[in-house]
């Protein structure tokens, strides 16, 4: 089989038609748009992705094919195809929201948000707005809905941002650069105003979506009564207590610690090493010898050199006769 009957059997197992017309496939995605892709190389394989109008013949001079990927797999064709597809859901939810093109609807007026393309806003009961944010999630089109509650600071903001433009020059004209900063520090300090959120859920069918939105703005009244500001100054944390006395156990090892250094330190201060303890061992050995031989109080005390007679020497005695001391 050749590269686009292949993408053309796997398109076709996920309820995608296509047909080839010579070296070009097209896939249809709306009744206005399509997917061509042009084969450039048989044997790798590899083919052009180009995003074409669909109701405009080739040979027109208004025809125009613009390349957005080339794909190297019947795999890549397949994803290419489905997130194009995706989108164009995604393009759908988003104009049918703001041009209010469903009746579910008739009563909410959205808007595009400044920021983000792809989040549209409604005011809801008396100081609240349902957000609506249609995007590609995984690889399905999906809308996350919100409905918010607005502080009574956010009016304050918006008074200060008139009258900010009240006190500039009347005669000068804001340059985009000064409009996009307005309306950028306008939006980050509505953010901060927001008092509370409740969280709608995310919708894949956009049918549902419409139903959720019209059961928002009939309950936005009652949601708004209901969702009451939450102060975390009035509530005081809780004390933790440690049940096991792990926070004890890690005091006694502080304190070992503690005295472990003392220890070191008291070591220190007799010396470094065993050599010091060994000279302090001698000296009083020395002196218990000495002790011990120390004569009693009235005894005759003999001194005799030793080995005297081998060298010629004499006997010294002394006696306790003080007479023959002096002699």
């Amino acid at each position: 089989m050749s590269f686009f009957e292949d993408i053309a059997a796997a398109l076709d197992a996920d309820g995608i038609e296509s047909r080839v017309n010579d070296d070009i496939m097209f896939v249809p995605i709306t009744a206005d748009l399509e997917i061509q892709f042009v084969e450039i190389d048989a044997l790798l394989p590899a083919a052009n992705v180009y995003i074409a109008a669909a109701d405009v013949d080739e040979d027109d001079e208004n025809f125009e094919a613009v390349l957005v990927s080339v794909v190297f797999s019947v795999d890549d064709a397949v994803r290419t195809v489905a997130g194009h597809v995706a989108t164009d859901q995604v393009i759908t939810v988003l104009r049918d929201l703001l041009e209010g093109t469903d009746e579910r609807i008739g009563d909410m007026e959205f808007y595009q948000d400044a920021v983000n393309a792809n989040l549209v806003r409604a005011e809801v009961g008396q100081s609240s707005e349902l957000q609506v944010l249609v995007e590609v999630m995984d690889g399905v089109p999906s809308a996350v809905v919100q409905f918010v509650a607005i502080g009574d600071s956010f009016e304050d903001l918006v008074d200060q941002a008139i009258d900010e433009l009240w006190e500039s020059d009347a005669d000068a004209v804001l340059s985009d650069e000064d409009r996009q900063r307005l309306f950028s520090d306008l939006h980050n300090e509505a953010e901060l105003a927001t008092d509370e959120v409740l969280d709608l859920g995310t919708f894949t069918d956009f049918d549902r979506l419409f139903d959720v939105l019209s059961l928002a703005a009939d309950h936005a009244e009652d949601w708004e009564e209901q969702l009451v500001p939450f102060d975390d100054e009035e509530f005081d944390e809780p004390d933790v207590y440690d049940l096991y006395g792990e926070d004890d156990g890690d005091d006694f090892d502080d304190d070992e610690d503690d005295e472990e250094d003392e220890e070191d330190e008291e070591d220190d201060d007799f010396g470094d090493g065993d050599d010091g303890d060994d000279d302090v061992r001698e000296v009083f050995e020395v002196v218990d010898e000495v002790l011990d031989d120390r004569p009693e109080p009235g005894s005759e005390v003999n001194y005799e050199e030793e080995d005297a007679s081998d060298d010629g020497g004499a006997d010294f005695d002394f006696g306790d006769d003080e007479g023959d001391a002096r002699s």
